[in-house]
């Protein structure tokens, strides 16, 4: 019932929720645009493997930066949780860290967190789950283009 009556927890979910939101949607834009974006950098297939690489990394680490603002504000300014660990969280940098290795699904190891922001760490875990699954579905389409056309 904790759920419920606590105003902070309902703040960390509202964080979560427009935070997915903002990586979803900046997800699908440049994901739907990069297949427009492909068309004009090349007609060879592997300069467009390439640049689809690096714009999904660089998508991920803006997701990365997403959730890391999100543990900030939420840790440092509203006071719902905290990271612990064997380093000290010293500031935003830290927070991406932990972020990253949550993103990515790598898990807990030298920080975990605490409190109500622990919802904020499991929801992005599954959402760095699906927008890696996601971009490695767009990945292989692209390369299997690249395959058939090497073969012709």
């Amino acid at each position: 019932m904790a759920l419920l009556t606590d105003v902070g927890n309902w703040v960390v979910v509202g964080t979560t929720v427009a935070i997915v939101l903002l990586c979803v949607g900046l997800h699908f834009e440049v994901l739907s645009n990069c297949g427009r974006f492909l068309a004009y950098v090349s007609h060879r297939r592997r300069p467009r493997v390439l640049v689809l690489i690096l714009v999904i990394l660089t998508t991920h680490v803006a997701e990365i930066w997403l959730f890391a603002f999100g543990y900030y504000g939420l840790v440092e300014i509203g006071s719902l949780g905290s990271v612990r660990g064997v380093i000290d969280i010293t500031g935003l940098p830290d927070y991406a860290y932990f972020s990253a290795i949550v993103y990515a699904t790598v898990g807990f190891g030298d920080l975990t967190p605490t409190g109500p922001i622990r919802f904020l760490a499991g929801v992005e875990a599954l959402t760095g789950f699906v927008m890696i699954t996601w971009s490695a579905s767009l990945t292989f389409l692209e390369m299997q283009t690249d395959w058939q056309t090497s073969r012709r």
